[in-house]
């Protein structure tokens, strides 16, 4: 088979961000009846370039505001686009989060909103609730992020902690029409976890988010505590009337990307495997990827080579180094020291937004010989792992990928391409 195999794992990442552009998903979804004056606001990696698409595909007045990560702009007419810190809030956050909620707060039954989500509207629309300063927030998400807690862990202490996310955007824009069209970033693609829910009724409790913070000892302010433990904490209930004219419709999610990714895979004569949306922590996943990369080598189970292990999904990493690098480039060193230049094997994962945690690459790439290049160099794909220096160990080997902002965010991608297997039948 004459295939390059780093260059057919390029063009499956891209194929899989392609499925999930805005450019390619949203106009479909937009209402039918696009005349008359609609408000947009939006927040997250997507956002701008969702905005683009309304700005071209609306027929009447069109205003509004949306906020996006630093570098993940783009240029629009009528809607204004604010750029702002993730995954840590900064005050840029907080004085968008600000407008955007009085933009929405004194409407009618006749105005028609809007809103625009993807991954890191969490981070990006940061108004904290009542005498919880943006510090206090700032100082419990990095503890979060560093924890190894779940994204649905971290954006159910977050939305108790805001005054907009937890379906209190949506109650703010009510009588007004609410359209939320949102790209997901997390596994289930649950409308309350993705970007904290700020326009859908949220079940999870101030308790629940008090022994979040317990569970990964995570100290807080007396405020922090004295807020979550008192009723006006908790989110917007399902069934409150303040949102019975808010509609949520999700217009892409990480499986399309994977199954895009797979036509192309059976296109270039490979047989895809699909694992789905998984979590868990980058090195411990890795190493069940390649436990499966193992078995089709020695055995072809559960499926023959040639073919490609696909994963998406948002797994955590608990820092304990000091190393550079974010929980792609941490899937791959982890499973270049399980695999330990397997012969035929290569793998890539990236984040579909294009920045690997806080990284400038989107991700990195394992060849079979990635192992023994960096030992040749003096590396220990072990003790970088232990150092949770993924980027520096690929970068070392050139083998970074650097995409730029894409400007959508359907999570980690993950591709392991098997060439052949050695089984031998008797």
């Amino acid at each position: 088979m004459s295939v390059d195999p780093q260059q057919l794992l390029r063009e499956l990442f891209a194929t899989a961000i392609d499925a999930a552009h805005p450019q390619q998903v949203l106009e479909a979804h937009l209402p039918a009846d696009r005349s008359g004056r609609v408000i947009v606001i939006g927040a997250g990696k997507a956002a701008a370039a969702m905005a683009q698409v309304v700005e071209r595909c609306w027929q009447g007045e069109v205003t509004g505001l949306v906020v996006t990560r630093y570098g993940h702009g783009a240029p629009c007419e009528k809607i204004e686009v604010v750029e702002a810190a993730h995954p840590v809030p900064d005050a840029a956050g907080l004085a968008v989060a600000k407008r955007v909620l009085e933009l929405v707060s004194d409407l009618n039954e006749n105005d028609r909103v809007i809103f625009l989500l993807s991954g890191g509207g969490s981070a990006l629309l940061a108004l904290p609730a009542e005498g919880i300063t943006l510090a206090d927030k700032q100082s419990i998400n990095k503890a979060l992020l560093k924890s190894g807690a779940t994204i649905g862990e971290m954006n159910c202490v977050r939305k108790h902690l805001s005054a907009i996310k937890g379906g209190r955007l949506g109650k703010a824009c009510w009588p007004a029409t609410v359209y939320t069209y949102a790209i997901s970033d997390v596994p289930g693609d649950l409308a309350t976890v993705i970007a904290s829910g700020p326009t859908v009724a949220d079940p999870s409790t101030s308790a629940e988010a008090l022994a979040i913070l317990k569970r990964y000892a995570i100290e807080v302010p007396a405020s922090v505590r004295t807020w979550l433990q008192s009723p006006e904490s908790e989110t917007v209930k399902p069934g409150d009337p303040s949102l019975a004219r808010s509609h949520f419709q999700l217009i892409a999610r990480p499986q399309q990307s994977l199954e895009a990714a797979a036509v192309k895979c059976r296109q270039a004569g490979f047989s895809p495997l699909i694992l789905g949306d998984l979590e868990g922590e980058s090195r411990e996943v890795a190493k069940v990827h390649a436990g499966i990369a193992r078995q089709i080598v020695l055995h072809g189970q559960p499926l023959a080579a040639p073919c490609v292990i696909l994963s998406g999904g948002e797994t955590t990493v608990t820092v304990r180094g000091n190393g550079r690098g974010g929980r792609n480039a941490e899937f791959l060193l982890s499973l270049t020291d399980s695999l330990k230049g397997l012969p035929g094997v290569y793998a890539l994962a990236g984040d579909t937004d294009g920045i690997d945690g806080s990284e400038d690459n989107a991700g990195a790439i394992m060849t079979p010989d990635s192992y023994a290049r960096a030992a040749a160099l003096g590396l220990s794909a072990g003790d970088e792992l232990d150092n949770n220096n993924g980027y520096g160990y690929f970068e070392a080997l050139d083998a970074l990928i650097v995409t730029e902002p894409t400007r959508t965010n359907v999570n980690d991608f993950r591709a392991i391409l098997i060439l052949e297997s050695t089984k031998h039948d008797a």
